[in-house]
């Protein structure tokens, strides 16, 4: 069913009224109307309105008998209690299975699907598979690989608008195992937009590479030592400078923001050095499909609009209905523009703004990245793009990203210049073959 269920909770946290799935959904949970509420998830979100004195809303899932249900709930205190709207009411197969140490969400199991979730800089908090230890704290875009089918990719357009997404194909990079992606944002109590959470589910067929495992078991380690600490790092340090168990010296959660920005910091370092290995390979071959270049450069802009509208940069990308022929892997090709377009920001003054344009030039195709910074010394042109380069040592970066741009283009059958002088900002172009 979808539609919204509506009901009370009061004071005592009691379920006084409920529509009738929300009513049969607190029966299922072993209670009845006018009982505490007994659906732990939805008992949360409530008490933390009531708590904070806010409306409170967020995808959450549920069981009823046999079935998992994934639901949306806002929960708005006033003085009687918590007023509740529940929506959603998608229903799939619970995680029991019919063995009870069988698990069918689990990683690549071929009966069911797996979840996922993500923070707001949608890096994975929740892995539910058994290469979770190495999927904790990666980004998204680096475990898996999305795919284009001709038809877009949805994940990117719904992470520009921070909505609902489904149908989104993926390679998981690690096996080569292909997947199905569907996600929901998630909303903090502030109403802040706090990751998504889906779920995913192994497409027939698919095989992991034979080799990839041994090829990789460096960067298993790797992030096996690194990641699940980090990650427990980052995600306590964030609790405390939001001061989610109650309120702490103004200064101490500057402390923890601190801590929580240094380990995203080098949680990034970690996953610039896995890619690092995976594009080094002899063996890696990105696809060669025909794509949108201007697609992808909308896209990849729209990801990083909210950051560049914090400092009141201005984005200026390929005009809607704008086409570019080209032959390339789309998930690396978006990976690339993501990389330069972050860069322009991050050297851009506040309230510049970026430019993104394109052409098609015989058998080549262009997208150009322009930005208002300080510029590249003529001296610097080439070193920037060498291993662990950083012109600008408080720029944060692990000094891999550019490399492992241009390697991606290269592999890609591609380039990328630079043109920049001192003072007059720099402009990086990304070349692939043409798709006309």
């Amino acid at each position: 069913m979808s539609g919204l269920a509506r009901g009370r909770i009061d004071r005592e946290g009691r379920l006084v009224e409920a529509e009738a799935p929300l009513a049969r959904l607190q029966e299922a949970a072993g209670s009845a109307l006018g009982e505490t509420i007994a659906v732990p998830q939805i008992a949360t979100l409530a008490r933390l309105a009531q708590r904070l004195g806010i409306l409170v809303s967020r995808c959450v899932i549920a069981a009823e008998g046999a079935d998992d249900l994934d639901l949306w709930v806002e929960a708005r205190p006033d003085e009687e209690g918590v007023a509740l709207s529940v929506g959603g009411w998608a229903r799939r197969p619970g995680r029991g299975g019919d063995n009870g140490s069988e698990r069918v969400h689990d990683f690549m199991r071929a009966r069911g699907d797996w979840l996922w979730e993500t923070d707001p800089a949608l890096r994975l908090t929740v892995l539910g598979s058994d290469d979770a230890d190495a999927g904790a704290g990666q980004p998204l875009s680096r475990y898996f690989q999305f795919q284009d089918t001709g038809e877009g990719m949805p994940i990117l357009e719904a992470i520009a608008a921070r909505a609902r997404f489904e149908g989104q194909d993926a390679v998981v990079r690690s096996t080569g195992e292909r997947v199905r992606l569907t996600g929901l944002p998630l909303v903090d109590g502030g109403g802040r937009f706090a990751g998504y959470r889906g779920s995913a589910f192994r497409l027939d067929g698919s095989a992991p590479a034979a080799d990839a495992a041994a090829t990789d078991a460096l960067g298993a380690r790797l992030e096996k030592a690194l990641r699940e600490p980090l990650s427990r790092i980052v995600e306590q340090a964030e609790n405390i400078g939001a001061q989610a168990e109650g309120p702490i010296r103004r200064d101490y959660a500057d402390y923890a923001q601190d801590i929580a920005s240094a380990g995203r910091h080098l949680l990034g370092v970690v996953g610039d050095l896995v890619d690092l290995q995976a594009i080094e390979r002899d063996d890696f071959r990105p696809r060669r499909d025909q794509i949108d270049l201007a697609d992808l450069a909308r896209r990849a802009a729209g990801l990083l609009k909210v950051r560049a509208s914090a400092r009141g940069i201005r984005i200026d990308g390929p005009a809607l209905g704008e086409t570019l022929p080209a032959l390339g892997d789309a998930g690396r090709v978006v990976q690339v523009l993501v990389n330069l377009i972050g860069n322009a920001i991050r050297h851009s003054p506040d309230d510049s703004a970026i430019w993104i344009r394109g052409e098609v030039q015989g058998s080549r195709t262009l997208i150009l990245i322009a930005d208002q910074g300080q510029g590249i010394a003529p001296a610097d042109h080439k070193r920037i793009f060498d291993k662990f380069t950083r012109l600008d040592q408080s720029d944060g970066g692990s000094g891999l990203g550019l490399y492992i741009a241009r390697r991606l283009a290269r592999a890609m059958g591609g380039e990328i210049l630079l043109d920049s002088a001192p003072g007059e900002g720099a402009r990086f172009t990304l070349v692939l073959p043409s798709g006309a």
